[in-house]
């Protein structure tokens, strides 16, 4: 089960804390997903993946209470926790950066402690980077805002490599994918 996390409504589409929903419909698109329906409290969609089954999710609780969506169709369809695969905005990110984490804290993101709150604690995240909002200005105008346009080219990239990220996983496994798919920190190199 793949789940983005964001809120629903249009006044929502471009903002920042819709990054989840942003890689969900990449993941769709790829896969010609077209039919969803609503479950749960969530838009559904399915798609066959290298023959196996995957769940496309879109909590549609608004992003605070995503877990009330997420637990339960965790529990319908008897999906373990580490198959769950969740993709959401982190500020904690530089724009475009992506994360893979098997388990972790919340990291403060009121999405995240929804779905612990509901019974989902060990799932894969991929964290698409958003940035810090700028000193003196409000986090929650931060995130329901859209990217200005000069951030907008590292912005759709990084939802492209977390596409990328989740479908490279879901044939590598998790560990692999995690080794492939993550930033790796330079080297340093000694001069001599």
């Amino acid at each position: 089960m793949i789940v983005g996390l964001g809120n629903p409504g249009r006044q929502y589409e471009a903002s920042k804390h819709n990054t989840g929903f942003r890689v969900v419909d990449e993941l769709a698109r790829r896969w010609n997903v077209t039919v969803w329906q609503e479950k749960m409290d969530a838009l559904v969609a399915q798609a066959s993946v290298d023959g196996e089954k995957v769940i496309l999710v879109k909590p549609q609780t608004f992003m605070n209470n995503s877990g009330q969506a997420v637990g339960p169709l965790m529990r319908w369809y008897k999906l373990d926790e580490p198959d769950v695969y969740v993709a959401y905005d982190d500020m904690d990110l530089p724009v475009g950066r992506i994360r893979i984490r098997k388990n972790g804290s919340d990291g403060g993101h009121n999405g995240i402690k929804s779905l612990f709150a509901n019974g989902c604690r060990q799932f894969t995240r991929f964290r698409v980077g958003i940035g810090r909002p700028l000193p003196h200005h409000d986090v929650i105008d931060h995130v329901l805002t859209p990217f200005p346009e000069e951030l907008q080219a590292p912005y759709d990239a990084g939802i492209q490599a977390a596409a990328d990220a989740v479908e490279g996983c879901l044939r590598l496994g998790v560990d692999k994918g995690m080794n492939y798919y993550n930033p790796h920190k330079k080297k340093k190199t000694s001069e001599a």
